[in-house]
């Protein structure tokens, strides 16, 4: 059991930012391990995470049911599959710093180019299948590594102009596979001992308050709003990450 108070605000608003996130503003919840690796390590961190992300997961997923694009999951979800395991395979040797800053560098990259993007670029992206698998591998991989599978998923998804909700929807349902892979490998690894699993229970409940608090926003938001922000909070956090890498 973890005792100091300064853990608990920290893990209780990063549980709500990621419950936001799961509810379809995509990005916020790569702030959540980082967060919580200003008073615990990085490691822990994943490991308490998982399982509110699971919870979080079949709450997204009961919420956006009826909403998601199956060609787009088929397409990224086997790449993805082989990025956990090549995490797996890896995760005693991978600098948390490296995956950082490879994952804050495609964050922060990918808004500049919405912006400025050449004509067709996202035509481009759309119909690239092998980009789309690699993708899915690179989202895979950063992922079970830091939970920071956002920015490569939303490289490839956003691109694809789908409708907001069928969006998010694509989204709940791409890290509920996704989640739910790295289960078996982080409990090999030893993530879900008995503090983890205590701290992540006692965080559990708070998760679908956000969960459904974004889901919320998502119907009442704009839908050029809704990917305007997206940039947005996609562009910090890659900031963010690209910092705590390289400090």
């Amino acid at each position: 059991m973890i005792h100091d108070p300064v853990f608990w605000g920290v893990a209780v608003f990063s549980v709500l930012i990621t419950g936001i996130s799961k509810g379809g503003f995509g990005g916020l919840a790569l702030l959540a391990v980082p967060l919580m690796a200003l008073v615990i390590s990085p490691v822990q961190a994943a490991g308490i995470m998982l399982p509110i992300l699971i919870v979080m997961d079949w709450v997204g997923v009961w919420t956006y049911r009826k909403h998601w694009d199956r060609r787009l999951l088929i397409l990224l979800l086997p790449g993805a599959i082989l990025g956990i395991a090549a995490g797996g395979l890896l995760a005693g040797y991978v600098d948390d710093r490296i995956v950082r800053i490879c994952v804050g560098v495609i964050a922060a990259l990918f808004p500049i180019y919405a912006v400025f993007k050449p004509r067709g670029g996202d035509a481009f992206i759309k119909n690239n299948r092998p980009l789309g698998f690699i993708s899915g591998t690179v989202a895979g991989f950063t992922s079970f590594i830091a939970h920071a599978g956002g920015p490569p998923f939303q490289a490839y998804a956003i691109p694809q102009n789908l409708e907001k909700q069928i969006y998010a929807g694509t989204a709940v349902m791409f890290f509920f596979v996704v989640n739910f892979v790295k289960v078996l490998p982080y409990a090999m690894l030893g993530q879900f001992d008995q503090t983890n699993l205590t701290t992540s229970l006692i965080l559990i409940p708070i998760a679908p308050f956000g969960v459904l608090f974004g889901a919320w926003l998502v119907k009442r938001i704009d839908q050029a709003l809704f990917y305007r922000i997206l940039y947005a909070l996609i562009f910090s956090v890659g900031l963010k990450l690209l910092w705590d890498g390289l400090v």
